[in-house]
């Protein structure tokens, strides 16, 4: 049970963090600026990870690269991405309650449409009325 909640429980505190961390980022402050200070940061703890996770491994710090392929690259363009727009979203003046969830609604939508197309998955009735439900709460969130 914990190994199904416990991912979970650190995507949301983490994202608290993250979005109230965007949210509170001073205005003044140049937003790649900001992010550098943030990738080093991350760069950092990941690497003290990455040799904490090794010491208990039989392979070489090296070693583990190897499977690592251009989905890593092409997240970290994803992240750059992600971070610099939620930092325009609150500097636009969105609110902290509000535009984290019309952007994760209109991921979650989005992220059906992809699911389907490029994975097999299924869309059953029950995501179609979902996903219109998230629609319907779009419309009236951004009409205020």
């Amino acid at each position: 049970m914990l190994k199904y909640t416990l991912p979970i429980l650190l995507v949301v505190s983490s994202n608290i963090i993250y979005h109230v961390s965007s949210k509170t980022t001073p205005r003044g402050a140049n937003p790649f600026a900001s992010l550098l200070v943030t990738y080093l940061l991350a760069g950092t703890l990941t690497a003290l990870l990455l040799l904490v996770d090794s010491a208990g491994r039989q392979v070489p710090v090296l070693e583990q690269f190897r499977n690592v392929n251009h989905t890593a690259a092409l997240l970290g363009v994803a992240i750059v991405g992600l971070e610099f727009g939620y930092l325009m979203v609150y500097r636009a003046g969105w609110n902290i309650s509000l535009g984290s969830l019309v952007a994760n609604i209109s991921l979650a939508a989005s992220l059906v449409v992809v699911g389907v197309l490029f994975f097999g998955e299924k869309l059953t009735s029950n995501h179609a009325v979902g996903i219109l439900l998230c629609i319907a709460g779009l419309v009236f969130i951004n009409r205020g």
